[in-house]
């Protein structure tokens, strides 16, 4: 397997014969998770910007080679969407010191962003549907991270002014 696929499907975890969306997410949010822990936030964004970036490219790239739009082996998406979700729902944690509801927001956010990611509400589906090339392709899965992070992040400070 060369780099550029290594890359476009996070590790080989895109080449699973079935939900290789839910396989490629599972296998960046440990990433996501260490990254957070271990080297923080900013570190987190600056990855998530820098992969974003390069996966534009490289997914035109890809599919000038293919001739194909949207490869289900593409998870690179997956792993910037999961991370974008982390990012927020961590921020919450952080700003209003919840850090004992780690794991819900972990939880959540995979769970939330794969609803999104699938469902493509708005104008998550329209991004989906209508724009091509490498932002097509990552920019459904950038908004739907938006949407589950910031969707985790009012549950967490629900659960949290709840109890």
């Amino acid at each position: 397997m060369n780099v550029q696929k290594l890359f476009l499907t996070f590790f080989g975890s895109g080449l699973a014969p079935k939900a290789p969306g839910t396989f490629g997410t599972l296998a960046a949010l440990p990433w996501g998770v260490a990254v957070l822990h271990f080297l923080g936030i900013d570190s987190l964004f600056m990855l998530t910007f820098a992969v974003t970036i390069i996966a534009v490219f490289e997914i035109n790239k890809y599919e000038k080679l293919t001739g194909e739009h949207d490869q289900k082996e593409i998870v690179i998406d997956e792993a910037v969407g999961i991370w974008i979700t982390l990012m927020i729902a961590y921020a919450t944690l952080e700003q209003h010191s919840f850090a004992y509801a780690t794991p819900l927001a972990i939880v959540l956010s995979f769970a939330l962003f794969r609803l999104f990611d699938i469902w493509k509400p708005s104008t998550i589906g329209k991004i989906d549907r209508e724009a091509k090339g490498g932002f097509g392709v990552m920019g459904d899965d950038i908004l739907a991270g938006i949407a589950a992070g910031v969707m985790s992040a009012l549950i967490i400070i629900g659960v949290a002014k709840a109890l």
